[in-house]
C-alpha cells in the first residue's frame, strides 16, 4: 500500500481509512505513535465543529493564519510540524492501535459531512467556509500520510 495516492478530499479520506482497516500493519515514522497521529487528525476535524480550545488572536488569524491557508490552498498541499499538537487539545494517547483511530477519524469525517450548523473558526486560519474547511482537513490528513507506513 505504499503507492496509495495522497488524499485530496474527504471522500478520499474515507477510502484511505478503508485501506487502513484492512492493513496488516500501520505505523508512524515520527515520535508520535500511530494512535496519536490518528487521534490528532480526528481532533482537528472534531474541533472544526466543536471549537478549538486555544485559538490564536484575531489579528494573527486575519494576517499570518489566513495567508498560510491561502498558500496551502494555492499549492494544493499543507506542510506543518507533524508532531505539533493543536494548541490546548487534550494530550494524545501514545497507542499503537490504529483500528480505534481509524474508527474515530471516520466518525469525525462522517459527522463533518452531515453537520449543517456553523463551523468554528480554525485556531490559526480563522473563519473558513465549509468547502475550505473540507479542503483544510483533506490537506492536513494528506500531510500526515507522509509519516504513516502501511503494510
Amino acid at each position: 500500500m505504499a503507492d496509495t495516492p495522497k488524499v485530496e478530499s474527504l471522500s478520499d479520506v474515507l477510502r484511505w481509512l478503508d485501506k487502513l482497516e484492512k492493513a496488516k500493519s500501520v505505523q508512524s515514522t515520527t515520535a508520535w505513535s500511530i494512535g496519536a497521529v490518528m487521534e490528532h487528525m480526528s481532533q482537528s476535524v472534531e474541533m472544526s465543529m466543536d471549537g478549538f480550545p486555544e485559538p490564536k488572536g484575531a489579528l494573527f488569524q486575519a494576517t499570518v493564519g489566513s495567508a498560510a491557508f491561502a498558500v496551502f490552498k494555492w499549492r494544493g498541499k499543507m506542510s506543518h510540524g507533524l508532531t505539533d499538537p493543536i494548541p490546548g487539545a487534550p494530550v494524545l494517547a501514545q497507542s499503537t492501535d490504529w483500528h480505534a483511530g481509524v474508527q474515530r477519524l471516520r466518525a469525525a469525517v462522517d459527522r463533518f459531512n452531515k453537520h449543517s450548523g456553523a463551523l468554528m473558526p480554525h485556531f490559526a486560519y480563522g473563519a473558513l467556509s465549509r468547502a475550505d474547511f473540507a479542503l483544510a482537513h483533506a490537506m492536513h490528513i494528506a500531510n500526515h500520510q507522509d509519516e504513516i507506513v502501511v503494510a
